[in-house]
């Protein structure tokens, strides 16, 4: 769902790979499919999709996902 678009370059959303489990339910409460899994990890295929809901960050079970809502 590549088609809503905000402001590019402005997202706040980051993901620290370390910490990361595999575990994908950022792909799965993610509205907008801005993850996608590579090698058992999540990653960010499209950043100008984030809307800073924070659904990502609130289900993470290791708090490998940061963002600052309403900042992007």
């Amino acid at each position: 769902m590549r088609d809503l678009r905000y402001i590019e370059d402005v997202s706040t959303l980051v993901i620290d790979q370390e910490k990361c489990i595999g575990c994908s339910l950022c792909t799965v409460v993610c509205p907008h499919g801005v993850f996608e899994m590579k090698e058992r990890k999540a990653v960010i295929v499209d950043l100008d999709g984030c809307m800073e809901c924070g659904a990502c960050v609130n289900n993470c079970p290791v708090y490998a996902l940061n963002v600052t809502p309403g900042v992007g």
